[in-house]
């Protein structure tokens, strides 16, 4: 627990917090050290001392085109790759995951006695939380090694984007491979192959109801968010009408985990659509002719779709939701709207190319003035990635739970919105209070991150030291006079840990 000291030193810092954000115009005489850490800080999940070597040695210019445009030098660090190859999730398809959902639940649920059904249900519910902390687990190794960073806060934001939630059903098997193989690959790519991806994935058939979508049992919910949340946005023209018609478009796009194919007439064989789980039978389709956003699409099957996706994503209302949201996360909780346009336009004209967004986005005035606050993501993996460098993390357990304490979990959010990236969701007195608890861990010891999992299994505590060569090199010249006074006060490297992961200039 947190002294009654280091309360009140804490209760300082939060104090000069609430005053005022870090002052940005300092950044004007920043040393090149200095403007280093905070790009890194700013793209990145954090900056650290491999990081900040390898920005130096190709200049923020090469660097960042090297983030937004990953090739084969993107390697993880061995011990972190075999610690993923070891997952059963990289190791089995998805059908195979699911076959096991399957047969694990007809199994539970086939038991007659009363107290063994309980015990074989509780297994399957433990099972099944164990491929979500699986995934999560792949998710949290690669966000604090992969030297493609940018990347990696990519597929956070999409998939925050694209939200499904854990605890709908069966989607906790489909989460791995939701993340691997639709939000990842796609998260610097074009926007259109993105939403077409997250449209052809189980998890999110699942979860927003559209493999329950079929000719004469018409189900809106998916349709729904595609437009208000996934593309064009809330209040951007689409009508009810517009709702109902991509509704119709979207019957028969499902899941399907038989391994035979469905029967169907002769003249609707040639348009069934596999892949995986995924399946458009026709069958369940309405091919009655649809107008959306004002274009008639004939009814002709999966077509339907992929010219449906072509339209919503082509919106100037598209371009303006996507290019607002990625100016939030990167910039401010209000982007400005000369920057929302400058974005929607690099979008246009780029046929939604992500990195060319962004780019744009990197070298506006806006982000290079701006001090966005963590979110609880950015704030637990930055202080870990600062404070461990390349040590190798042995159990993400204690990440995970962090990360439960601060209200944004891994794939925890249960509504189709995903968590808010609004700074006043995460500062107020009680999260900050958790913060530093926190902040007292990952500062005196390594809180069982070095702890295989396993009852056997050997710590390997210790604290790091966070009065490195980056603090004294970038970090200490954006400290305030409060700050440094209330650093000077520390007793130990582990209480001065505690105040640094406390400070106003590390929550931005």
């Amino acid at each position: 627990m947190i002294s009654w000291k280091q309360s009140l030193l804490c209760a300082i810092l939060v104090a000069a917090l609430l005053v005022a954000a870090p002052v940005t115009s300092a950044r004007a005489a920043e040393t090149p050290e200095a403007a280093d850490v905070t790009l890194l800080n700013r793209v990145t999940w954090g900056a650290n001392e491999g990081s900040e070597t390898r920005l130096r040695q190709l200049g923020p210019e090469r660097w960042l085109q090297w983030q937004l445009h990953p090739t084969a030098d993107d390697t993880l660090p061995p011990a972190i790759q075999a610690q993923i190859d070891a997952l059963p999730i990289s190791q089995r398809p998805i059908s195979a995951l699911f076959g096991d959902w399957v047969s694990q639940s007809k199994a539970a649920n086939g038991v007659i006695d009363l107290v063994q059904k309980q015990a074989a249900q509780q297994a399957f519910g433990q099972a099944m939380n164990d491929f979500a902390r699986q995934s999560a687990t792949r998710d949290i190794l690669r966000d604090l090694y992969s030297p493609t960073q940018l990347r990696e806060r990519m597929t956070w934001f999409w998939f925050n984007h694209f939200n499904v939630h854990q605890y709908k059903s069966d989607v906790r098997p489909m989460l791995a491979d939701y993340q691997e193989t639709t939000i990842r690959p796609n998260a610097l790519g074009h926007f259109r192959d993105l939403l077409m991806a997250t449209l052809q994935h189980p998890a999110m058939l699942r979860y927003l109801d559209n493999a329950d979508n079929s000719s004469g049992r018409i189900n809106e919910n998916y349709a729904r968010e595609i437009m208000e949340l996934h593309s064009m946005g809330v209040d951007s023209g689409y009508t009810q009408n517009d709702v109902q018609e991509l509704a119709r478009i979207l019957t028969g796009v499902g899941i399907d985990a038989r391994p035979e194919d469905p029967k169907l007439k002769p003249e609707w064989q040639s348009l069934l659509v596999r892949r995986g789980l995924f399946e458009f039978n026709p069958a369940r389709h309405d091919f009655g002719d649809k107008l959306l956003l004002g274009h008639v699409i004939k009814g002709r099957g999966f077509a339907e779709v992929e010219e449906a996706v072509a339209i919503l994503s082509g919106e100037p209302a598209t371009a303006r939701h996507v290019s607002e949201q990625l100016a939030t996360y990167f910039v401010s909780d209000t982007p400005s709207q000369a920057l929302v346009d400058r974005l929607a336009q690099a979008y246009t004209q780029s046929d939604g190319d992500i990195p060319t967004v962004l780019m744009t986005l990197f070298h506006s005035p806006d982000f290079a003035a701006a001090s966005k606050f963590k979110d609880p993501m950015r704030y637990v993996l930055s202080a870990i990635r600062l404070a461990y460098n390349d040590r190798v993390i042995l159990n993400t357990a204690p990440v995970q739970n962090w990360l439960n304490r601060l209200a944004e979990g891994i794939y925890n959010h249960e509504t189709p919105d995903g968590y808010s990236m609004q700074s006043s969701a995460w500062n107020g007195p009680g999260q900050m209070v958790v913060r530093f608890e926190i902040a007292r861990q990952i500062g005196s010891s390594a809180a069982g991150m070095m702890k295989p999992p396993g009852e056997n299994a050997v710590d390997h505590p210790g604290y790091p030291l966070l009065q490195n060569a980056i603090y004294f090199n970038a970090v200490r010249q954006r400290m305030s006079r409060t700050t440094l006074a209330v650093l000077d006060q520390a007793i130990s490297p582990q209480d001065w840990n505690l105040l640094f992961l406390s400070s106003p200039e590390f929550m931005y």
